[in-house]
């Protein structure tokens, strides 16, 4: 008896997408602070680059996998596709709303403004921690 994945991209981009987000957001967005020579604007500077990428890294990541699953064939809406609609919700939440929010904070300190307190920063991690645990539950998921 044979076993064959049924949706070896989707499964794929899933992993790599936890990937990226697990360098990024919880390596490299701290760590680059720890660097010799950064400044707190330079690391926003570098930080505002890196999570634009990022993004959009994940939106072709998501576009991926829902056409991967429409090619190899979508059965019927299960409660593990649930695991993917939360990542992509929070993946367009964060596209239209958090992201250009800490856009612009970053750009007030380069414009030496003064910077209101906000739970921003603490809402992303929030948001990427249920973004990673979904997809890896969804990503094993699609190996059933």
């Amino acid at each position: 008896m044979t076993n064959t994945i049924k949706f070896p991209i989707a499964i794929a981009c899933v992993f790599i997408w936890i990937g990226f987000v697990g360098a990024i957001s919880f390596m490299e967005a701290w760590l680059k602070f720890r660097a010799p020579g950064i400044t707190l604007s330079l690391g926003l500077g570098i930080g505002r680059l890196v999570f634009n990428a990022l993004n959009k890294v994940e939106i072709v990541l998501s576009i991926a996998i829902i056409v991967s699953m429409l090619i190899y064939g979508l059965p019927e809406l299960r409660w593990k596709y649930l695991f993917f609609l939360i990542p992509f919700l929070i993946l367009i939440v964060q596209s239209i709303w958090l992201l250009p929010m800490l856009d612009a904070r970053a750009e007030m300190h380069l414009q030496n403004m003064e910077v209101p307190a906000s739970n921003l920063h603490f809402y992303y991690v929030g948001l990427e921690c249920v973004k990673i645990s979904c997809l890896a539950v969804f990503g094993i998921k699609l190996f059933n």
